[in-house]
């Protein structure tokens, strides 16, 4: 679903991204990991046709985000660490908006679905400037499947969440995992929300330092150690 080769991305004399490599099949539910300034955004935002690679080549679903952008744009889910959600709009106009924008088919029954999945259809016509932030990334959740994507792309989902509103977007993401979604997630907290993925990839100074299955997350404090402290001594 998403294959990445030899991706380079420099910003001036900064190397953020340094002949990354990576593939996540269909339906695969990915951890991506690694200190600040590891490249783990830019990443995904190349991913979302949000920025262009300096080298290197992108497929989605087996098409060229960069001369299909539309096609891809179409599968594709982002959000990023802004909701992107108008505060002095309800959650259902919210959601209209973008139903509009993505041109979804039959969007009031789309929007009806989502804001019961995201538990927030007692509270759809209350401005978004009043919900909390579990509420707001929850429903930043629904804006970013709205169009029905295969591949859904998470910067920092948890961030500034409470255990409570975790746990629930944790369900929200295991949903959409399970009808069909394909999952790349950044997370500075893997080991609490490791359950839900197959693989972690790592990533340090704009490199892969580590791929594979997520393993025992009582172990995955020393194991993330051993990767960054051995890129770092390279």
């Amino acid at each position: 679903m998403i294959e990445v080769r030899g991706l380079r991305k420099s910003f001036g004399s900064r190397t953020a991204l340094d002949d990354v490599s990576l593939s996540v099949a269909d339906r695969e539910r990915v951890m991506l990991v690694g200190p600040n300034g590891a490249g783990k955004t830019t990443l995904l935002r190349i991913l979302a046709t949000l920025g262009r690679p300096s080298a290197g080549s992108v497929l989605i679903d087996g098409r060229d985000p960069f001369r299909e952008w539309a096609k891809v744009r179409a599968s594709i889910g982002f959000l990023s660490h802004q909701t992107l959600l108008y505060g002095d709009l309800s959650a259902r106009q919210n959601l209209r908006f973008y139903a509009r924008m993505y041109q979804v088919e039959d969007a009031d029954a789309r929007i009806d679905e989502l804001l019961r999945r995201v538990d927030l259809h007692q509270r759809q016509d209350d401005l978004v400037r009043g919900y909390s932030r579990g509420m707001q990334q929850r429903l930043a959740v629904a804006r970013a499947v709205l169009h029905g994507p295969t591949v859904l792309l998470l910067d920092e989902p948890y961030s500034g969440l409470d255990p409570i509103a975790s746990e629930s977007l944790t369900r929200l993401l295991d949903g959409l995992a399970d009808d069909g979604c394909t999952l790349l997630l950044t997370s500075h907290r893997p080991v609490a929300e490791g359950r839900l993925f197959d693989r972690v990839v790592a990533l340090n100074r704009g490199r892969v330092v580590h791929d594979g299955a997520f393993g025992d997350p009582r172990t995955f404090a020393d194991r993330y150690r051993s990767w960054v402290g051995a890129a770092e001594a390279a």
